[in-house]
């Protein structure tokens, strides 16, 4: 059987509200099919949903960075990554110890005893944009102002980093996730974060509290469980994928209610029981971690009668996934009292988001803490001069100018 001719990859969104249109094409005609990545190494993607999931629960394949044929979209993330090693990005044995790590500390249960310290972050955040006014002109930027505020600030109180910055976080982030960025300028940014992060260990082992970096300290990096660089490695990337996606879905979220839904916005201010169930359905029809699920195939996989040879890169395509109609009907339709919920927006399998729990808990506070309070919310500008982060690693919109 031929290889299927390549084309470029990633296709860039024409709506930022839902994937791109030619993933429903591929799904029917091209389920697993050869792309071109701006490396310019190939790839796979898939776009049905049973063969995300299937490919991400199989032990025969690898999450590891340092594979040569590791399907990397930036000219800088396996370079940095390999020196690193976040452990998203790596294989059992190793990403199962850095998990057990994390995973006690994120369970439903701890994370539901830390709604009214999130609650409480999320209301002094408002209260400053509030107290800012919504200025003249083209508003206050949600970004920075609420987005990014609730979703660094939460990640730093639980783990115990210093909150007097965040644009900091957000700089670093914006960097390492960039898929136009450098080795060089990848390095240099976490560099910039390790120091800090090499500064609080040090500072956490001669006097622990009771934030998770010194739990960590004390439980995993005394005992020699891990070592200082992979407790650096662990944290950093639990600081990056922990702001970025969440920051993100604040304010896509809020975007797509008031420009696209209102009729959902005006439904949950009525019965903001229903902000769990729309936090999982904007994630499903958001799915802005689209390709965060880069893997090397450990075997020959047969997807549909094309066979991905073994060693060679593989995206599995979550938003793809989130939006095959013959698991979610009618999938671009936002639709709250959606029955099926298993959409895979976290990803599957072993490295299913670790922070999930959390990024819900923050989800849910946010979206219903702005609709509440605010409103009279409204965009400040025309829909037609926002931008979007077709670039990174994550979708979002670049900034979000509104007024009320």
């Amino acid at each position: 059987m031929s290889t299927p001719p390549a084309f470029a990859f990633p296709i860039p969104r024409t709506c930022p509200f839902a994937v791109p249109d030619e993933y429903a094409g591929l799904r029917e005609e091209q389920p697993a099919a050869r792309v071109v990545l701006p490396t310019g190494k190939t790839a796979w993607i898939l776009t049905r949903y049973a063969d995300v999931r299937a490919v991400l629960a199989s032990p025969n394949i690898s999450a590891d960075i340092r594979h040569p044929n590791f399907p990397a979209m930036g000219a800088g993330e396996q370079e940095a990554g390999a020196k690193s090693r976040p452990f998203i990005r790596t294989d059992p044995p190793e990403h199962t110890r850095y998990r057990r790590m994390l995973l006690p500390e994120l369970t439903v249960k701890r994370v539901r005893a830390m709604r009214p310290a999130v609650q409480e972050i999320t209301d002094g955040v408002l209260d400053r944009m509030l107290d800012a006014g919504p200025g003249v002109g083209s508003g206050v930027d949600l970004v920075p102002a609420y987005a990014n505020a609730v979703s660094t600030s939460t990640i730093c109180e639980l783990i115990g980093l210093p909150k007097d910055d965040l644009e900091f976080f957000h700089d670093i982030t914006r960097i390492s996730g960039g898929r136009a960025s450098t080795a060089a300028e990848v390095s240099a940014a976490l560099g910039a974060l390790f120091q800090l992060l090499g500064e609080l260990i040090a500072l956490r082992e001669r006097e622990p509290g009771d934030d998770l970096l010194s739990k960590l300290v004390v439980d995993h990096l005394r005992t020699g469980n891990v070592t200082h660089r992979e407790l650096l490695s662990t944290i950093g990337i639990t600081v990056i994928a922990g702001r970025e996606t969440t920051t993100n879905m604040i304010s896509l979220s809020t975007l797509l209610l008031l420009l696209r839904e209102p009729d959902r916005m005006a439904e949950l201010r009525t019965q903001p029981e229903l902000i769990p169930a729309a936090v999982d359905e904007l994630l499903r029809v958001l799915s802005i971690a689209d390709s965060i699920p880069l893997r090397v195939a450990g075997e020959d996989i047969d997807i549909a009668g094309t066979v991905i040879p073994a060693g060679d890169g593989v995206i599995a395509l979550l938003g793809a996934a989130d939006h095959d109609p013959d698991v979610f009907p009618d999938p671009a339709t936002v639709d709250f009292h959606r029955g099926n919920r298993h959409h895979v927006a976290f990803g599957y399998g072993i490295h299913q988001c670790v922070g999930q729990h959390l990024a819900r808990l923050e989800l849910e506070i946010a979206l219903e803490t702005l609709i509440r309070r605010v409103p009279t919310l409204r965009l400040a500008v025309p829909f037609e001069d926002l931008t979007f982060k077709q670039e990174s690693a994550t979708f979002g919109v670049t900034s979000l100018p509104v007024s009320w």
